[in-house]
């Protein structure tokens, strides 16, 4: 018996009781039972696994230990990125796809499983050689160092796009929220646990401890995506014969971006994700040369930020599971990311270690609200035949934001505090605490520029709500007994 059926038995035994303590358990459905789910969402765990071995452990690694050239390294970590865009048309070629077993999700999850499973089995080889442990020439190196990445990033983006696909196929309407909440739970806990794992085994670095753990990684991957597969999709023959219609990418994304206001969801996806990730370099380095914190105390603030994730994804599940609008969370997690960066301003000033703890628990907090919305607002706007590309544009926004955000972050940062360093901004803004003072502002204002972008989506649902109420209304007065004419003598 596998490990998630006995998990799920031993929770349907313990009774509701439990529930409170555990608040994703009620994602089951009767026709996605827990240990299915559980099994389902381990592919969020090796895509939260991917992220942190890509952007923390590796870009430390490469620096420090194996003296790369810092330039390298951002090209290296930026190239995953360029296959984000095509996320939309992942998800619209698995919508779309003719299998002679009947499978649409399956073969896109397993390729991107190998595609990931390559990039990381050649990575360390090809990072060593990069540093120049070689006695050949260079460049080997660095083609093959960036084949692998793209690997990585090519199989990263077609696994989560996919497999959030099947998972709203799988899941009930009125589950998906608290199915969102979950695997969102999960690649928090990927990545916690990820980073964890990556810094115990690499204390004592060495090459051959390089190769076993990013290899020992790609081995994880096969594992987890294979349990996560085995036995989700039905097959149906008949869904995906040959001679039926099959409209172009060009011809789905125009009815998908032309229906309600598609084009604004995105917009709105995309300020709020970049407001929420330009800080992703920022806050350790901040808490470091700005309130002298030590080491301990910056390393932790990954865990206040996965804390107030999880709180914000827990909210958000139980706020829409009681009917809530998707985009009114969103707003509100953005409501909360003013007050959080606010929060963290103002702790320079103060030399307040705390306010910096609180205003970065809250960043977690509002950022797992809005992202919780988005998605849960994504998935209820697609479609039975246009769930993967409904989850694609989402994705393929949200990674663009996140990616461009970041970069754009250490630029400004570094051009503000130089522009402080010289005078150039006057005596009374010459503060080292300045460049990031500026990527903070910036944050703020492009919260506020998603408020004003998810505003018109609030009042159309809104509005459709009212429509909705209106024909039911109609409906009811048109009735035959309503209609009927009433006797004298009942009267």
């Amino acid at each position: 018996m596998k490990a998630a059926d006995i998990t799920a038995r031993v929770l349907t035994r313990l009774g509701p009781g439990l529930l409170p303590f555990l608040p994703f358990a009620d994602a089951a459905t009767p026709e996605l039972p827990l240990g299915r789910l559980l099994r389902l969402s381990l592919f969020q765990v090796t895509v939260g696994m991917a992220a942190v071995l890509l952007i923390g452990t590796l870009n430390r690694v490469m620096i420090v230990e194996l003296e790369v050239p810092a330039w390298i390294v951002a090209v290296m970590l930026s190239l995953p990125l360029v296959f984000a865009p095509l996320r939309a048309l992942v998800g619209f070629r698995s919508d779309t796809h003719r299998s002679v077993l009947g499978w649409r999700r399956v073969p896109y999850i397993w390729f991107g499983t190998l595609l990931q499973f390559g990039g990381l089995a050649i990575m360390p080889f090809s990072l060593l050689i990069l540093s120049g442990d070689t006695t050949g020439p260079a460049w080997p190196g660095h083609v093959a160092a960036a084949l692998a990445f793209v690997m990585v990033g090519a199989g990263l983006h077609t696994t989560q796009t996919v497999g959030l696909a099947l998972a709203t196929d799988l899941a009930p309407a009125h589950a998906r929220p608290r199915v969102v909440a979950l695997l969102c739970a999960m690649l928090l806990v990927g990545m916690v646990v990820s980073a964890v794992a990556f810094g115990l085994l690499l204390a004592n670095f060495s090459p051959v401890r390089l190769i076993q753990v990013i290899q020992g990684a790609a081995l994880v991957t096969v594992v987890f995506n294979g349990i996560a597969l085995w036995k989700q999709e039905a097959r149906q023959p008949g869904r995906t014969a040959k001679d039926l219609p099959r409209p172009s990418f060009s011809q789905s994304w125009s009815a998908y971006a032309g229906s309600g206001l598609a084009r604004r969801r995105l917009v709105a996806t995309g300020l709020g994700t970049a407001a929420f990730s330009m800080q992703d370099i920022l806050l350790e380095p901040y808490g470091g040369q700005i309130l002298h914190l030590p080491v301990a105390a910056t390393t932790a603030l990954t865990a206040m930020l996965a804390a107030g994730g999880g709180i914000g994804l827990l909210l958000a599940a139980r706020w829409l599971n009681r009917g809530g609008d998707p985009f009114r969370v969103a707003a509100a997690g953005s409501v909360v990311g003013i007050v959080a960066f606010s929060a963290v301003i103002f702790a320079a000033p103060l030399a307040s270690a705390q306010l910096f703890a609180t205003g970065v628990t809250l960043i977690g907090l509002g950022g797992g609200l809005f992202a919780h919305g988005t998605l849960t607002a994504s998935m209820a706007k697609a479609g039975p035949e246009d769930t993967g590309l409904a989850l694609g544009a989402w994705g393929a926004v949200q990674a663009s934001a996140a990616g461009i955000a970041i970069a754009s972050s250490g630029i400004l940062r570094d051009i503000g505090s130089g522009l402080a360093a010289s005078g150039a901004l006057g005596e009374a803004m010459s503060d080292p605490s300045v460049g990031y003072l500026i990527v903070y502002h910036i944050e703020i204002a492009l919260l506020f520029a998603t408020l004003l972008a998810i505003g018109p989506l609030v009042r159309d649902r809104a509005n459709g709500s009212k429509a909705v109420l209106g024909r039911e209304a109609r409906a009811l007065l048109q009735h035959p007994v309503l209609q009927a004419p009433v006797s004298r003598q009942g009267a």
